[in-house]
């Protein structure tokens, strides 16, 4: 049985996320570093868990959170296709059963906001997850002036919490951002499509999506 511990400690795996974070350091984009990677796969399969979802299913949200930028190795754009397809390489040489490869390439090709959907209890929380991960630790960048909007989004953010009710079925996120550097109003008209992604993945989980910042509820 493939653990998200197997994927890790795979050197040619390894080797495609050092690269993968290299690449978009070239292109100034934000963090893609084994940090979002371990923080994407830990909410996805906390979310799994704190909705009952089987222990299995809980790790393979685990595995296609870890994985699910890998495919920016090849290009920044339909990553998530092709990292759905660098996954299966990986899986099925290590010899992954079919019926679960299938559940981790579908959550890594859906989870990007321009063509993903979510189709599966694994996909909705690697959507979720990603998502979340929003914090000024992750952006690059030094000179302020050179930030691009995402930079600035992600900047203004100092605190970021990914919550889930399991009793009242609520997943919330809860934001604290420097309003100096982002209006809360701009931060959510930025993100609206990813916010409005969660909803509907949490939808799926049969949720509701709560986004709050600055302790203010906006969905």
């Amino acid at each position: 049985m493939i653990t998200l511990e197997n994927i890790k400690n795979h050197p040619e795996i390894d080797t495609y996320f050092q690269k993968t974070n290299m690449y978009l350091g070239k292109m100034g984009a934000i963090e893609h570093n084994y940090q979002h990677a371990e923080t994407v796969a830990r909410n996805s399969a906390k979310i799994l868990k704190a909705l009952g979802y089987p222990k299995r299913q809980q790790e393979l949200a685990g595995i296609a959170g870890y994985l699910h930028d890998v495919g920016n190795v090849i290009n920044r754009y339909d990553h998530g296709r092709t990292g759905g397809v660098l996954a299966f390489t990986f899986l099925f040489k290590m010899g992954m059963p079919p019926e679960e490869i299938a559940v981790v390439v579908s959550a890594i090709g859906n989870h990007e906001e321009r063509n993903g959907s979510p189709v599966s209890p694994v996909g909705a929380a690697v959507m979720i997850a990603d998502k979340a991960d929003v914090h000024r630790s992750r952006v690059r960048k030094t000179d302020f002036a050179t930030f691009t909007t995402r930079d600035r989004v992600n900047y203004a953010v100092d605190l970021s919490e990914l919550k889930v009710d399991g009793v009242n079925r609520k997943i919330i996120m809860d934001l604290s951002i420097d309003l100096e550097i982002c209006s809360v109003m701009e931060y959510f008209e930025i993100f609206l499509t990813r916010m409005l992604l969660c909803r509907r993945a949490a939808s799926l989980l049969n949720c509701e999506f709560e986004l709050f910042i600055n302790k203010a509820r906006l969905l």
